[in-house]
């Protein structure tokens, strides 16, 4: 299994940018799938981003594409979430989450493991 902490989220004005982080640990996070959800008050948990084991291969909903990169560093077991011009509609708890499988289905049923969350807040 694998714990994860995410870390990075705060308040930013509209346009702004921030990096989110997610720690894991364990030894055998390059096994895992890994994405980042993300959960509004009152609204279902959505998927935002998701990469492959290798790094390589990536997939992001319509509503962040061109604006959010999602990257890992397998030597450092920690997966990154880029977000950069930030709306008010990005403001959520955000969850790092890991899957065994190699190509998991976007959706909550298909990962495994969740982090805590951490706070984003976009102002207008």
């Amino acid at each position: 299994q694998v714990q994860l902490v995410e870390s990075g989220g705060g308040l930013v004005q509209v346009g702004g940018s921030l990096r989110l982080s997610c720690a894991a640990s364990g030894r055998t996070f390059s096994s895992y799938a890994m994405a980042w959800f993300r959960q509004a008050p009152g609204k279902e948990r959505e998927p935002v981003a998701a990469i492959r084991r290798s790094g390589v291969l990536t997939d992001y909903a319509d509503s962040v594409k061109g604006r959010f990169t999602i990257s890992r560093d397998n030597a450092k077991n920690t997966v990154y979430l880029q977000m950069n011009s930030l709306k008010p509609e990005d403001t959520a708890v955000y969850y790092c989450a890991a899957s065994l499988a190699t190509n998991p289905v976007m959706a909550r049923s298909g990962y495994d493991y969740w982090g805590q969350g951490t706070q984003v807040t976009v102002s207008s």
